[in-house]
């Protein structure tokens, strides 16, 4: 199929504006250059051990190091993979899928379209990330299948990224924002320079409103002219991305042991179970917070989509078809654990690690001054997070020196918490670690996305790190 609208008139390529000729060179890159997420990851093994036998001439510990953390984030794999499987599930039950119809069917052009799609990621991200990843990916492919509506897939598929390129940490979905809330989650370590530092200190003040606004409107702008027009735009079908249909057949018992299968009296019997575990647990706490934990995340998608399908035939089913967005997930993450390990575990003689030693760097560079502080800060957070793509891991091991630095240099202890989470979320624009889920449900490779979303990078680097540090100087 041809990339072009039949009938597209003459010259309609010389009138794309600027961003989308920018755009259009970006994505040709990253088409060429742009590893595969798994070359990507072994790439960051690599420079990082070399950094790290640099730094503290122990080429065994650094092997050691890799090797004992390549699996310490087993249990957050297999909650990232259920995320993924649990929103797919869900999304290929009856009553979800109407739902993504009626939204799929607001945006009139292909350029608003992409923008919508980047409205429902941001704001989903402020509740939970997870959600936002998962709904905006499969919003995605419910708008391509309108045969009315020319969508660039690619430009679409970064829209739905927003969410994770800046905005989950800077509702309730932060990680780092969680942690100094509670005063049970906080390592001692931090609790004893910084007390409890609760949300009206982060993400309830009006600086992270400022910036909350600022971001989403110049993402917003960004995506809306950096799409193609509709004679430049490569739809699914150009990508050859199979659509299909999301809901799975409904089938009939063959044989009498089949008929518990296709009854709904399992599924009202276990969901009204797992109905009372999260009755206690979301009146036991504050509701947003209780769902911005994995677990019950998952839970709650799991146990709805059982009650969606109705039947435990049509859930397996659909289990089994959402297995394939999870490949990424599960081959990628214990690499970025054995990077984590060599960052933060291998000392020095003098017992400096290597995040250590990048973190003492920086923070010497501010020279005393608060607004250079947060400089430092957000450009090392952002650095360190192209290695370690967690925002609350990172966050526990960076916190005491961040936070005692903070002390020493009098910068209010949230808003340094909210400098932290302005920054480290950025790299996410061209790390694949979080895109892997996303790619899954499209159906496409980094390099896809990439192009659009190191634009987004570019713009949002020097806009968030400037106007984090700029609202410092207000408390």
């Amino acid at each position: 199929m041809s990339s072009k609208t039949a009938g597209a008139p003459p010259g309609a390529d010389e009138r794309e504006n600027p961003l989308a000729r920018t755009s259009a060179r970006m994505v040709a890159i990253a088409e060429r250059w742009f590893p595969d997420a798994f070359l990507f990851v072994l790439i960051a093994v690599v420079v990082v051990a070399v950094a790290a036998i640099a730094h503290t001439h122990k080429p065994v510990d650094v092997s050691v190091a890799f090797g004992e953390g390549f699996w310490s984030l087993i249990p957050f794999t297999m909650q990232m993979a259920l995320v993924a499987i649990g929103g797919y599930v869900v999304a290929m039950s009856p009553p979800a899928a109407r739902v993504l119809r009626r939204l799929a069917a607001i945006p009139s052009t292909g350029r608003g379209a992409v923008a919508f799609v980047g409205v429902v990621s941001v704001g989903l991200s402020l509740v939970n990330w997870g959600i936002s990843l998962i709904f905006s990916g499969l919003l995605v492919r419910e708008m391509a299948r309108r045969p009315d509506l020319r969508l660039d897939y690619r430009a679409a598929g970064a829209a739905g990224y927003l969410g994770l390129g800046f905005g989950f940490t800077l509702g309730i979905s932060s990680s780092a924002a969680q942690l100094m809330a509670n005063k049970e989650s906080i390592p001692p370590s931090i609790l004893g320079i910084t007390g409890v530092v609760g949300f009206r200190e982060t993400i309830l003040t009006w600086q992270n409103l400022t910036i909350l606004l600022v971001l989403t409107v110049v993402s917003l702008a960004i995506c809306y002219f950096s799409c193609p027009s509709d004679s430049k735009a490569r739809t699914a079908q150009d990508l050859g991305v199979e659509l299909g249909d999301p809901t799975v057949p409904r089938g009939k018992p063959q044989r009498p042991g089949d008929r518990l299968e296709y009854s709904p009296v399992l599924t009202l019997l276990v969901v009204a179970l797992a109905i009372g575990w999260l009755w206690r647990t979301f009146s036991s706490g504050n509701p947003l917070v209780t769902l911005s934990g994995l677990d019950t995340y998952n839970l709650i998608f799991f146990m709805a989509g059982l009650l969606f399908h109705w039947r435990p035939r049509s859930f397996m089913d659909a289990f089994a078809k959402s297995i394939p967005s999870v490949t990424g997930v599960v081959m990628q993450f214990p690499f970025y654990a054995g990077i984590g390990a060599i960052i933060t575990k291998v000392a020095n003689e003098n017992g400096e690690t290597l995040s250590d030693f990048l973190a003492n760097t920086f923070v010497e560079l501010s020279g005393g001054s608060v607004f250079l502080f947060a400089v430092v800060l957000g450009a090392y957070s952002a650095f360190l997070g192209f290695f370690i793509p967690s925002a609350g891991g990172k966050w526990a091991i960076e916190a005491p020196y961040v936070m005692g630095a903070a002390e020493d240099v009098h910068a209010h202890h949230g808003w340094t918490v909210m400098v932290y989470n302005i920054a480290e979320t950025l790299p996410n624009f061209i790390n694949p670690f979080w895109m892997l889920p996303l790619l899954g449900i499209l159906r496409l490779r980094p390099k896809d996305l990439i192009g659009y979303t190191s634009i987004q990078f570019g713009v949002h680097f020097p806009i968030a790190i400037l106007l984090g540090s700029a609202l410092m100087l207000t408390f």
